[in-house]
């Protein structure tokens, strides 16, 4: 029984995903990067291996995510892919026919659009963290209200208020306005999901065509509230996936199986990578005025991995 495994490392979350040969996902698992990657993906592996069935082979894998290059040197990755590509596969995946992706993490939020099954154009918005999980979880701390409520409170109100939504700090400062009126703390969380939304649609979606299957996925795809928002905002039905916080690793499995398929061998180190002790550095190379930084992984001093360099001087063959 041959599985693929996919990784998918975030600055806020870890997620990893393992599918058999059929597509099927066998088991995922969604982690807290906490700034440690390299320990959470070894904490995550270590977890897998002991839920995966005895008789099933990892016969390949992927990493994608920010810390992918780090991910893939850990694990043995055949496929390293960016978090667009990861994406827009498992969309794909998931809604053969999904033209346009929206997909809300921990720190950032892109769109992807896609025609006849190809990647046409995408956007990202890495600068404010408004919209993205990492804000929802500040307000739901502010508010004393857990993250897991927000969807429903939002669903219960009748008279949102307006929330200016366009930069992270004006939101709060008027929520905190709006509650010193005395509006009810659910027409409050409403009217802050819809001012996400709308600043998601005017920054990230700006001159994008939205056409329908419209897939929504990220660890933000939970909330109900924001995913009314933008069924009323798009005037379109909005497909959840089951599997929407970690369709990132998802899509790194399925290109993890592809890759595999060509070559016919993996890289895949085994289960075994967990009990070794990685390092990670930096340094600044003096060869030519570009001064690149490179970053290099060791194993017991010894370098297994090196990337950030233009040219091929510092790389491990």
């Amino acid at each position: 029984m041959n599985g693929y495994l996919g990784v998918d490392v975030g600055s806020v979350s870890t997620n990893l995903a393992v599918l058999g040969e059929d597509g099927t996902i066998i088991d995922t698992l969604y982690l807290r990067t906490r700034g440690q990657p390299i320990q959470v993906v070894q904490e995550g592996l270590r977890e897998l291996a002991g839920r995966l069935p005895a008789d099933l082979k990892i016969a390949g894998a992927g990493s994608t995510g920010s810390a992918r290059y780090l991910t893939a040197a850990i694990v043995g990755a055949d496929s390293v892919k960016n978090e667009i590509t990861a994406h827009a596969v498992a969309a794909s995946f998931v809604v053969p026919d999904v033209q346009t992706v929206l997909e809300i993490g921990g720190q950032d939020s892109k769109i992807i659009i896609l025609r006849d099954g190809v990647v046409s154009d995408f956007a990202m918005n890495t600068v404010c963290a408004a919209g993205t999980a990492s804000f929802l979880d500040h307000q739901a701390q502010r508010l004393n209200i857990p993250i897991e409520e927000f969807g429903g409170l939002a669903s219960a109100s009748t008279t949102p208020v307006r929330i200016a939504g366009r930069c992270s700090v004006f939101a709060e400062s008027d929520m905190i306005h709006k509650q010193q009126l005395g509006h009810k703390i659910e027409d409050i969380i409403r009217g802050l999901c819809e001012a996400l939304v709308r600043n998601y649609l005017n920054n990230v979606a700006k001159g994008k065509e939205i056409l329908a299957p419209v897939v929504f996925q990220g660890g933000v795809a939970a909330n109900l509230g924001i995913r009314e928002a933008f069924c009323r905002e798009l005037e379109l039905e909005v497909i959840v996936p089951e599997h929407f916080g970690v369709m990132g690793a998802i899509g790194a499995s399925l290109l993890a199986k592809e890759t595999v398929a060509e070559t016919g061998m993996t890289k895949f180190k085994g289960f075994s990578v967990t009990d070794l002790n990685y390092q990670a550095r930096s340094f600044e190379c003096n060869g030519c005025p570009n001064r690149c930084e490179v970053v290099e992984i060791r194993v017991d001093e010894k370098p297994i991995a090196r990337w950030g360099g233009r040219c091929g001087r510092w790389d491990i063959i």
